[in-house]
């Protein structure tokens, strides 16, 4: 991609995405997304009904007065993006390819984030981890975000979530929200979910597009896995062939999503040829 044509696309980017979180996602995500817990203000003297495990020893034994702890919420955050880059992510049949929405959608949660004085890191992960960008603040920092998002080239093009999870949950020692951004066409991940949904707030976000659900009939075709780079040829003039294609994706999508109930992850459907926003804002007002 030429440089004046990137530099163009982050601009759009960066514009459509700052004005969604200014105006509609900032509040939102504010109360749907809180601190990691408490964290030490100040000590004051001990008054009748305080709670007495938040007594500071040290002090009250240089004053010889009781004093105690006082905690306030710790508002600012960590937030990981992890964004699959895999092969079947390269796929569009509406409005946009997967890809695209995945790009505008990053972008709105880093912009959220950096709102909310919140720190964001990125995994982007085929079937290892591609690339790492470590957790910091700042707009150069999300405009460098996009960039990667707009021109990264992953080197592998399998799927494998359980490697992303496994590296998140080595790399990020302190609990954060984290956004699991996938079309989830993959398998064995269930026991790194559970283990990064313990230690952090794990959200994951499904992208989808509604042609992959069905097989038109278009007589004998060659056909590529995206990831696998297989071909092989179907018959998708036969009824019994796209009844069995639209199954199985029916199959994967009630799997996963009975996978993150019993994981306790909160999780949203997007589509490529229809508004995010409705969908992200019905996720922040469930949590909030």
């Amino acid at each position: 991609m030429e440089t004046t044509e990137l530099l163009k696309k982050v601009r759009r980017i960066e514009i459509k995405t700052r004005a969604l979180t200014q105006q509609i996602f900032a509040g939102q995500y504010h109360s749907a997304f809180k601190g990691r817990g408490m964290a030490f203000s100040e000590v004051r003297q001990y008054n009748y009904g305080d709670d007495v495990r938040f007594i500071d020893w040290n002090v009250t034994a240089r004053f010889h007065s009781p004093y105690i702890k006082i905690f306030e919420e710790e508002r600012e955050m960590t937030v990981m993006l992890l964004i699959d880059v895999s092969g079947s992510n390269l796929f569009g049949t509406r409005k946009q390819f997967k890809t695209d929405l995945i790009t505008e959608i990053a972008a709105v949660l880093s912009f959220s984030a950096i709102y909310n004085n919140d720190k964001v890191g990125v995994i982007f992960f085929s079937n290892e981890v591609e690339k790492f960008i470590p957790p910091t603040k700042g707009k150069s920092h999300i405009l460098r975000i996009i960039r990667e998002l707009l021109t990264y080239t992953p080197s592998q093009k399998p799927t494998d979530i359980s490697e992303a999870l496994r590296y998140f949950t080595n790399a990020i020692k302190k609990k954060c929200t984290a956004f699991l951004i996938s079309d989830f066409v993959a398998e064995n991940f269930e026991q790194a979910l559970k283990i990064a949904a313990n230690r952090h707030d794990l959200v994951a976000l499904n992208i989808m597009d509604r042609g992959e659900f069905a097989i038109p009939n278009l007589g004998l075709v060659e056909l590529q896995d995206p990831e696998s780079g297989k071909r092989f040829w179907a018959d998708t003039s036969s009824k019994r062939v796209r009844e069995s294609y639209a199954q199985w994706w029916k199959n994967l999508i009630n799997s996963n999503l009975e996978l993150f109930r019993r994981a306790g992850i909160d999780v949203t459907q997007l589509y490529t040829d229809k508004d995010y926003v409705p969908a992200l804002l019905e996720l922040f007002r469930k949590r909030g």
